[in-house]
């Protein structure tokens, strides 16, 4: 069994500042689980290009408003609270944030909790 408090993530390494978002990465490759769960903050007015090539990752809103543009296809899918959305297809997408958003983010494979993403939006996979 494994319990783990937002505020013992706070300051840490696992504690993640991308510019447009922070990411607090609660459960991560190291707890073995097989995903990792990421208590993201998406700050109101940004939009942020993202391209997850190495991951599957479904968002679930708990707080706030915007939307994801897929890129295929430039559909555009409003977000709001109480709304998952899960880019099962490695979707290349905008997320433009309305308002301040706070997601809970599940990724597989998981991440190891300090990554970034790159200039393509593309987080690195961990082979190790």
């Amino acid at each position: 069994m494994k319990v783990v408090a937002l505020e013992d993530i706070l300051g840490t390494e696992h504690d993640v500042d991308g510019g447009n978002w922070i990411s607090r990465r609660l459960i991560t490759k190291k707890d073995g689980m097989g995903y990792s769960v990421n208590d993201t903050l998406i700050k109101a007015g940004t939009e942020t290009h993202i391209w997850y090539q190495n991951h599957l990752e479904s968002v679930y809103c708990i707080e706030g408003e915007g939307e994801v543009v897929t890129l295929s296809d430039n559909k555009v899918w409003p977000i709001a609270k109480d709304q998952l959305y899960a880019l099962d297809k490695n979707d290349e997408h905008l997320l433009r944030a309305r308002t301040d958003m706070r997601m809970v983010c599940v990724f597989n494979p998981p991440l190891t909790g300090n990554e970034v993403h790159d200039e393509n939006g593309v987080y690195p996979v961990d082979e190790g």
